[in-house]
């Protein structure tokens, strides 16, 4: 398209380095965290704005932003997951949203059996034995086992079904719960949460953000698990009722939690950071080199797209 450098792109936050030198090839990029003044900055250039690049560094972006952007036609996400994009407020007012499905399926699985490793097995545990010099006073207790147990996969989207590959190899039992059975899959399906975790004994998170997965492990999710049982969530903080976890790890009610993903990230509780039985990573799930690359890339080639052919290569459901 010719005159594609006066096409108009906001990038509210930051981005990987590669990301904004590919999007400065292409369109006039607006880097609204480096000034001074953001609002002001948007009073004077939001009208010329007609793509954005976003992320969840950027904050919650929604109607109020969109007001001051009249001229938006779409928002690409750094990240499967959108839940910072209000995508039907998008949606009603004829905008793109756009995220990047695929590029790290692989990359969250991964990480999602590592955590499940280190809580059942208390490797962060047994290094900080090591490192404190302890082993030389005493054996490291013993620990937990994966043997024997049924995983129960909460969400067998395209990232849940990696997981379950993986743990295959593992000779464990699988079930799921999502809302609507698979037929293309000889898991263990339950209709609810809570009979999921009746039927497992390990339980990962791994489903989409937002008003309708809120606080879906609750409580009565947990108090179902029991009192040896593991929690996983690579998912979003707001699938769990963080409250609810905390007293349920210190009455006993779990045995353990492997978490990557918390409820007001960066801040972690406390309570939390206190626990021993509790595995704390800072939101790792696609976090390598690789992986954050091809995003980016993805971030890239959808407003590329956009506005060279007027299709997005990977609309979210509310936008397609």
């Amino acid at each position: 398209m010719a005159g594609m450098t006066d096409t108009h792109i906001l990038m509210p936050a930051p981005m990987p380095a590669a990301v904004i030198a590919a999007l400065d090839a292409r369109f006039t990029l607006h880097r609204l965290w480096e000034q001074p003044d953001g609002d002001a900055y948007l009073a004077e250039h939001g009208a010329a704005i007609r793509g954005l690049a976003a992320n969840t560094l950027a904050g919650k972006v929604g109607a109020a932003l969109f007001d001051r952007l009249p001229a938006l036609e779409i928002v690409a996400n750094f990240g499967v997951g959108y839940d910072n994009i209000d995508a039907q407020a998008a949606a009603a007012r004829g905008i793109m949203v756009t995220n990047t499905p695929g590029v790290l399926d692989a990359e969250v699985a991964d990480l999602a059996l590592g955590l499940l490793l280190a809580t059942i097995r208390r490797l962060p545990q047994a290094d900080r034995y090591v490192r404190d010099g302890r082993w030389e006073q005493a054996s490291f207790p013993l620990s937990p086992t994966l043997r024997g147990r049924t995983v129960g996969i909460l969400g067998l989207g395209a990232i849940g079904q990696q997981i379950a590959r993986r743990l295959e190899g593992f000779e464990v039992a699988i079930a799921y719960h999502q809302r609507t059975r698979r037929e293309d899959v000889a898991y263990a399906y339950h209709d609810t949460p809570v009979a999921l975790a009746q039927a497992c004994d390990v339980l990962i998170a791994i489903v989409p953000g937002g008003p309708s997965t809120r606080h879906l492990v609750n409580a009565e999710v947990l108090e179902a698990l029991g009192k040896d049982s593991i929690f996983i969530n690579v998912a979003r903080g707001s699938v769990t009722d963080e409250a609810a976890l905390i007293e349920a790890l210190r009455k006993g009610t779990i045995l353990a939690a492997g978490l990557d993903v918390y409820a007001d990230e960066p801040h972690v509780p406390a309570e939390l950071r206190a626990m021993d039985n509790v595995v704390l990573l800072p939101h790792l799930g696609s976090a390598s080199e690789q992986t954050r690359a091809a995003m980016g890339q993805l971030v890239v080639d959808n407003l590329i797209s956009w506005f060279d052919t007027g299709a997005a290569l990977t609309p979210v459901p509310e936008t397609a």
